[in-house]
């Protein structure tokens, strides 16, 4: 007697994002709004500029069901310009999905389900080189003089010219 052969390795089991993806699009078509086109369109529908200061967290629907309020989360430094710019965030918005779908546009500094779920994402500064100065390349190079191998001499005048092109402290 032959035993069937087993294909899958979840047994009956599937991800709970599989499970809910039906039911979650079928809520958001019944408001006639696709919220997650919003999320991950952002810097399309508002522009580079605005995508990198702020980031939707929430669109809620008020009782009767007529007219959205998209919630943005951005850092404190950034909510005045994006304050200003609220009007002309809500016409994109509504651009693209060809109605008015959203009808008040809400900015805080702060997740609306809290600190840990709302975090913005910083990009750090981009790292700056300073090039060492001919004055500084020269001086070590003459330290570095001495030394026998050719490439040890390179690799020790080049750390000498950073160190001493390093600002004081």
């Amino acid at each position: 007697m032959k035993q069937p052969r087993h294909t899958g390795t979840t047994r009956g089991f599937s991800r709970a994002a599989t499970l809910m993806q039906t039911r979650i699009r079928t809520a958001s078509e019944e408001r006639g709004f696709a919220v997650t086109r919003l999320l991950t369109h952002w810097s399309e529908v508002v522009g580079e500029a605005t995508a990198s200061i702020a980031t939707p967290v929430n669109v809620s629907y008020g009782k009767g069901g007529m007219g959205a309020t998209l919630t943005l989360l951005t850092t404190g430094a950034q909510a005045p310009m994006l304050e200003m710019q609220k009007e002309q965030i809500r016409e994109k918005v509504n651009a693209c999905y060809g109605y008015r779908a959203i009808a008040r546009v809400r900015v805080t500094q702060t997740a609306p389900t809290g600190f840990s779920e709302g975090r913005v994402a910083f990009a750090p500064a981009p790292k700056t080189r300073k090039t060492p100065s001919a004055a500084a390349q020269s001086e070590a190079q003459a330290m570095a003089e001495s030394v026998q191998s050719d490439e040890l001499r390179a690799a020790l005048a080049a750390l000498g010219a950073n160190v001493l092109t390093k600002q004081k402290l």
